[in-house]
């Protein structure tokens, strides 16, 4: 294992389903809110590491469903994005953010260059070279991946609702992301936007680019408002209207 992680924390990275039919591949940076032995609890309460600031509550259970239901590969980052969030390039300070919304981390508070170099190669590195070579034979074996990542987001932030309910999200490449919002209009279930409640200009879509983008793949983002998917049946529905979409989207980008 490396210099962060035990035998007993595991592999930092999870695939399941890898010899998928479809070409989609699920992405979650933010399924799980373990922390290595290592780092103890960064400080932190247990109510601040159950909450939104650790992970995207529903995110990974909405990948299952869809996972099972599309036939689809998923890949997600097994630790927190508090000890290192990878939808985010090694040079962002929010890769281990000192502070997150109302919460100060103490153990991410000063960190030296050799204990962000740690974390980069014990977590960042191996998520990022799973996916690159995911794509690599998907693309060898004439079959180009479609790259979706999907992550939840919190009611209220800073004190303001927000009123949109999915977002769709993209970069410079927003030939899924309109397909799907060209699909998404055509009924009223849930209250979609595209770059809402976040956009490129926040920094989220490191994925998109480095993975989508540079390959020249297709990619989306999806972000769920996690009260949503608090409950089972709310990640049934969700994914159902997710997985709706996506596959009349991509169906109609086929040439």
């Amino acid at each position: 294992m490396s210099a962060l992680l035990t035998v007993e924390d595991g592999a930092p990275v999870a695939l399941e389903n890898a010899e998928a039919g479809s070409r989609i591949v699920l992405v979650c940076e933010h399924a799980s809110r373990r922390l290595p032995q290592r780092l103890g609890t960064l400080g932190l309460s247990p109510e601040a590491l159950e909450s939104h600031i650790a992970w995207d509550p529903g995110a990974l259970a909405v990948c299952r469903i869809l996972m099972q239901a599309l036939d689809a590969t998923l890949i997600y980052q097994r630790f927190s994005r508090l000890v290192y969030d990878c939808n985010r390039p090694p040079d962002s300070p929010s890769a281990m953010p000192a502070s997150s919304e109302i919460f100060d981390i103490p153990g991410n508070a000063g960190l030296s260059a050799a204990e962000r170099l740690a974390r980069t190669e014990a977590i960042y590195s191996p998520f990022r070279k799973s996916l690159s070579e995911l794509i690599k034979t998907r693309v060898a074996n004439h079959r180009p991946p479609v790259i979706v990542t999907l992550h939840s987001f919190t009611p209220v932030w800073h004190g303001q609702p927000r009123d949109v309910e999915v977002g769709i999200l993209h970069d410079s490449d927003s030939r899924l992301a309109d397909a799907f919002l060209k699909e998404a209009a055509k009924d009223e279930d849930f209250v979609t936007r595209r770059n809402e409640p976040y956009g490129p200009q926040d920094g989220v879509t490191h994925t998109l680019i480095e993975h989508g983008l540079h390959n020249g793949l297709l990619n989306v983002m999806i972000e769920i408002r996690n009260d949503l998917i608090a409950s089972k049946d709310g990640q049934r529905v969700l994914a159902g209207y997710i997985g709706d979409h996506l596959g009349k989207a991509l169906a109609d980008l086929e040439p």
